[in-house]
């Protein structure tokens, strides 16, 4: 029976297989498969959402950029592919008995800006830019490439109502101002640490190399309650590429007819199977002096500087984070008179202004390994710098530790984010700032600031229009006692084309005046300090409209954003009462930034034309004594636009990219002098001209089209630079003299432009 029973069955399977066999013949498959690769210059990329249109079909490509869909009936569909950072591509398909198999290889386009981008800056949580309360900016390197720079503090300059604002004329030393104030008001972050800052931030912005940076989110006002200190006018994250994102090896080789040569290179290797590695690196090399407008002083600081970057990623259960990041950066650079070499560093023969700069950096960031979802970040930073401007000595060092604790919880309609963290600064200087109170026998005494803080962050969202965010910071500063800064965001999202923010809140900034203002070394004027320096305090709101236009023929993004923020206890440096002394203070009164702020984003469908246009009106003002006055180096309009065509069948490109700048009042040296009071509109525009072929870009173009530089004269009395033919009468004022008609002393702080004219520049990209 057994037997019996076995061979029955048998002869059942044997059936069912023939039945099988004979019905692939007569009736042929009726389903077919997709496969291939996603990439952007030939290079694969990862997690790819591959799906076909109206199915819940679907796959994501691996970590080589390779997918595969299969068991898709026979028919013709639309294919959708997308990736964070990248625009749309989609494709129609056939699948048939002719066509069962399609072997695709798909091309992505990176993107300059993105509504559906994951950003993190704006509530420190990992979330589309579309469903983010906090209006957060967003720009890839494609964007940077439209006219390519050694350092993200120029590349800056592309994007609308922020401005790399070089504030000596001889040193080039600069800032960031977002929306007009002043750079210690900008918050610069990498990936997420604010380990840029004070005695650092224009540093912050220069050797990191190009080919690690992922992309860059700007948020435009008061961010304190999630950042704390400096986050007043902005911030800046740097987001550097996870090692999965990267290319194994690109290079980027340019030059000018300045004979300006950066070199940036990335290398991605693996340690073990789960440990992978990112290094990058910065080369930039300028020494050819150059005095075109004839004042004797070189109109470039010539420079050699050099940055490494080493990022390590961990893989992980639970895809959890792991990653250490260190960077080192050193840079020599010196400007002034064109005679000067370096045995006339520090001496009254020959005047220079010398900076050695040393850094390095260290970053982490842990997931603790436990259900909820805890995270730990940690940074430390040493800067050094040695510099002489003249004979004036400014030895500086600034170590700053960071670290924080935070948990992010979700519960029904509640998203919460609850964190504690830690900053200490330690700085030290050779001025007064550091010295005590007995002048004959000054002691050292470095400042030491401990801030402890946490913040809660609860975002409430009502339904899929309505989302509430409510927080708070606490922090303790050793020198200044207790602050608090609340928070309060809205986002109503009236349709899938239309989105309304609001933001309000409070922020606070505690400044160190020596490592913010260079005019303070430079030139001879005296610093003078009236009182001890409080904090400043400010209370802003901000709207923000975005509406999106989808058409048959073209596509129009259009980002409305009107911002308002009152100072108080401000801290502003007095260049006008007295001509050879700088006085800071606290304002006895209360300063206003205001204004709006617009970007254009249109990309036509038939006609491969993009164009991105930006423009920001402002008002910075401060009142004292019932007196109004604009701030000094403050534009009340500026628009940025960049203008882009593509003929693909000859893989060429053509950017048109500028911006320009209303005037700005600026600091003269007292009634005689005879400069303007205010600079001139100025614009600084360039072309672009990109080959493809495969692995390698090839572009070149024309920078400062216009060839605009400024007045040949906003170096005051360069023939003089130690004020040996300067005569002061009984009160210390300088006077007129024949000689001296204008009663100025030396003094490069009349500075609102670049004073690079018109050049030309080659380069080559390489990707593998």
């Amino acid at each position: 029976m057994i037997v019996h029973a076995y061979f029955c069955d048998m002869g059942r399977f044997i059936t069912f297989l023939c039945l099988i066999f004979t019905s692939r013949i007569l009736y042929p498959q009726s389903t077919g498969t997709i496969r291939g690769s996603v990439q952007v210059n030939g290079a694969g990329i990862p997690f790819a959402s591959v799906g076909i249109s109206k199915t819940s079909m679907g796959t994501n490509t691996n970590t080589s950029g390779a997918f595969e869909i299969q068991n898709i009936p026979f028919g013709t569909y639309e294919l959708i592919v997308t990736a964070v950072g990248y625009e749309k591509q989609s494709r129609k398909i056939t699948i048939s008995e002719l066509k069962p198999d399609n072997l695709l290889v798909i091309q992505l386009k990176e993107q300059e800006t993105n509504l559906n981008e994951v950003v993190v800056t704006g509530t420190m949580k990992e979330m589309s830019k579309l469903e983010s309360p906090v209006p957060v900016e967003v720009y890839t390197p494609a964007m940077f490439k439209k006219n390519p720079t050694p350092n993200i503090f120029d590349a800056l300059q592309a994007v609308n109502g922020v401005r790399p604002q070089l504030n000596c004329n001889v040193c080039n030393t600069g800032d960031i101002h977002i929306n007009g104030l002043e750079g210690p008001y900008t918050m610069i972050m990498i990936d997420g640490m604010p380990i840029v800052s004070g005695l650092s931030s224009v540093y912050g912005l220069s050797g990191i190399p190009n080919s690690l940076v992922e992309r860059i989110e700007i948020v435009k006002g008061p961010a304190s309650s999630l950042y704390g200190s400096e986050a007043v006018g902005g911030l800046i994250n740097i987001i550097t590429k996870k090692t999965s994102n990267a290319d194994k090896l690109s290079l980027d080789v340019m030059a000018t007819s300045y004979q300006e040569y950066n070199v940036d290179a990335g290398v991605k290797y693996q340690l073990t199977k789960k440990i992978n590695s990112l290094l990058g690196m910065n080369y930039y090399n300028y020494q050819k002096p150059v005095d075109d407008n004839k004042d004797g002083f070189t109109d470039v600081t010539l420079q050699h500087r050099f940055s490494i970057f080493n990022k390590i990623n961990v893989d992980r259960k639970e895809n959890r984070e792991a990653s250490v990041a260190l960077r080192y950066y050193y840079e020599d650079r010196w400007g002034g008179d064109m005679k000067w070499s370096p045995r006339w560093r520090g001496t009254d023969s020959i005047y220079g202004e010398s900076i050695f700069t040393s850094r390095y950096e260290v970053i982490g960031k842990y997931q603790l390994p436990l259900k909820e979802r805890l995270f730990y970040n940690v940074s430390f930073n040493n800067h050094d710098q040695n510099s002489y401007y003249g004979v004036i000595k400014f030895n500086a060092q600034q170590r700053i530790f960071f670290n924080q604790l935070y948990w992010e919880k979700d519960i029904r309609i509640h998203s919460f984010l609850v964190g504690v963290a830690y900053r200490n600064t330690w700085y030290d200087d050779n001025t007064l700032i550091t010295q005590g109170n007995d002048s004959l026998n000054p002691e050292n005494l470095p400042n030491r600031v401990s801030l402890p803080g946490i913040f809660v962050q609860d975002e409430v969202k009502f339904d899929c229009n309505h989302k509430l965010l409510i927080g708070g910071r606490y922090d303790y500063n050793t020198l200044h006692g207790n602050i608090f800064t609340p928070r309060l965001a809205y986002k109503w999202t009236l349709n899938s084309t239309n989105i309304l923010r609001l933001n309000a809140g409070t922020g606070f900034r505690v400044a160190n005046v020596f490592s913010e203002d260079h005019a303070a070394l430079t030139g001879s004027r005296e610093v003078v300090f009236l009182d001890k320096i409080k904090p400043e305090q400010s209370v802003n709101a901000n709207l923000n409209y975005i509406k999106k236009f989808n058409y048959e023929k073209f596509l129009l993004g259009f980002d409305l954003s009107v911002f308002w923020t009152r100072f108080s206890n401000r801290i502003i440096a007095d260049y006008d009462s007295d001509p050879n002394k700088i006085f800071f203070n606290n304002l006895n009164g209360y300063a206003i930034s205001q204004g709006i702020s617009a970007n254009i984003d249109l990309g036509l469908n038939q006609v491969p034309i993009k164009l991105l246009l930006g423009g920001t009106y402002m008002d910075n003002f401060k009142v004292e004594g019932g007196f109004k006055q604009r701030q000094v180096l403050t534009e009340n309009f500026t628009a940025t636009w960049a203008l882009s065509y593509e003929w693909k069948k000859l893989a060429l490109s053509f950017d048109y990219t500028g911006n320009i700048y209303s005037p700005m009042r600026l600091p003269l040296l007292g009634d005689l002098d005879p400069r303007s009071e205010y600079s001139p509109w100025w614009s600084l525009q360039n072309l672009q001209l990109t080959k493809k072929m495969k692995r390698f870009e090839f572009y070149g173009g024309v920078k400062n089209l216009l060839d605009f530089t400024p007045p040949a004269n906003s170096i005051a009395r360069p023939f003089d630079a130690f004020d040996k033919n300067v005569q002061y009468n009984s009160s210390g004022q300088i006077i007129s003299t024949a000689t001296n008609p204008y009663a100025m002393s030396f003094d490069p702080t009349y500075m609102f432009a670049p004073n690079q004219g018109i050049r030309g520049f080659l380069g080559i990209r390489f990707k593998f």
